[in-house]
């Protein structure tokens, strides 16, 4: 995924004519910490795990980044992902940076008082590095609010009350209104724009989605709420389909209560692995890494694809798809709901003034679009895809703001 993210970066720097060192500064992480976590667990043995926080750029404010629980998770994937975030946070404008990081452990495999203790060593050793001007984490795979609760209290045991160290937290401990569903949303906002410009409604498409978990099962809600027709949805368990259109809260329902779309009567099966080729008009990868490759990206029929998931599409299949005039609205963009109602909450927290849910939205519809039309203005301006479009907006604003900080007589080519 590294290798992915700095292709993308080059091909955008390549567009900007950025000579190297420039570039070397821009990827290069500001800092990675690795610390060691042992515990006593409940079945009376020792454990011990490693944990990761690398914080990638802070030119345009704090660090901002998910913290992952799971197996593989080590500093190269937090590379990786801490990267992107710099450039996704710089696409839609609120002024942070980026950060990624994690623990290796498992935790279907753990009680949650071990959960608990785990995280309580992690924010131990990390206290001096996170904070809320510094490096604020926020939920990812395996992680959520009642995590994010855990490192707030623990934080606050040594820095005094700060509910911005983290986001995505309970709603009773300073969370925010809107977050849950905020991925999402911002999955429908740039879809209603790609469709604006293309003179095209919400009534008159279908929709696929890869992935029913928080990200695919809000877009397709509130996709469908605009009039749309989910017409396939495929996860883990499995797909099921409707040519009028899935009753999609149904759906929600089910899979709260099942764990999956398998099963679920108001469709007909399918094998899952076919979503990425549905006969829809827009297809939304929403799942996993990696998910539209060279080998099935000649066969997608969507129009537009959506990119819901974190690196859903690789690079060669990209520039298949750039060359048969299909529309990806890439993860850096399409997928920024989230960080955008973080940046939202912290903002709450800093003020001690809570937002309605009314309000939240409206901000994120607002900025979503925004982002949406200021990365479309770089892709016209330079005739390249919206992909390279939104990392060359992210480098210009990262780069124009780290060199403003210092004296320095090198200058930027844009």
């Amino acid at each position: 995924m590294l290798e992915e993210s700095h292709f993308y970066f080059h091909k955008a720097a390549d567009v900007l004519g950025l000579q190297d060192n420039v570039r070397t500064i821009l990827l290069t992480p500001r800092r990675s910490v690795k610390v060691g976590i042992a515990i006593e667990g409940e079945d009376g043995k020792l454990h011990s795990y490693e944990g990761y926080r690398v914080q990638h750029n802070m030119a345009r404010g704090p660090m901002k980044g998910g913290l992952r629980y799971h197996p593989a998770m080590d500093e190269d994937h937090a590379a990786a992902l801490a990267n992107l975030m710099t450039w996704k946070t710089a696409v839609v404008g609120v002024p942070y940076g980026g950060a990624k990081g994690g623990i290796n452990c498992d935790p279907s495999i753990l009680s949650e008082a071990d959960l608990h203790e785990i995280t309580v060593r992690f924010v131990e050793q990390m206290k001096e590095v996170i904070g809320p001007t510094t490096d604020i984490p926020a939920p990812d795979v395996n992680t959520n609010a009642q995590v994010m609760g855990w490192i707030m209290h623990e934080y606050s045991k040594y820095e005094g009350f700060s509910p911005g160290v983290v986001t995505g937290k309970p709603l009773d401990l300073f969370g925010s209104e809107g977050r849950e569903a905020a991925t999402g949303r911002g999955v429908m906002d740039v879809l209603a724009e790609s469709l604006r410009e293309r003179e095209r409604t919400f009534d008159d498409i279908t929709v696929a989605v890869q992935g029913f978990g928080n990200v695919g099962s809000n877009a397709a809600r509130l996709i469908a709420d605009q009039g749309a027709s989910i017409v396939a949805v495929a996860d883990h368990t499995g797909g099921v389909c409707r040519n009028g259109g899935l009753d999609v809260p149904a759906l929600v329902d089910w899979v709260a209560e099942r764990g999956g779309v398998e099963g679920f009567p108001g469709g007909e099966p399918f094998d899952g692995g076919g979503i990425i080729t549905w006969d829809a008009d827009v297809l939304i990868p929403a799942a996993l890494e990696d998910a539209i490759h060279e080998d099935n990206a000649d066969d997608i029929k969507a129009s537009i694809i959506v990119e819901g998931a974190n690196g859903p599409t690789t690079p060669e299949a990209h520039q298949i798809l750039v060359d048969r005039d299909v529309l990806v609205v890439p993860d850096i963009l399409a997928n920024a709901g989230g960080v955008t109602v973080s940046y939202f909450e912290w903002a709450q927290n800093i003020q001690q003034y809570l937002w309605d849910e009314q309000k939240v939205n409206a901000e994120l519809d607002k900025r979503m679009s925004a982002a949406y039309q200021s990365v479309r203005a770089v892709a016209t301006e330079h005739d390249i895809d919206l992909r390279t479009a939104a990392f060359v907006l992210a480098i210009r604003r990262v780069g124009r703001a780290a060199l403003s900080r210092i004296h320095i007589e090198t200058k930027l080519p844009f």
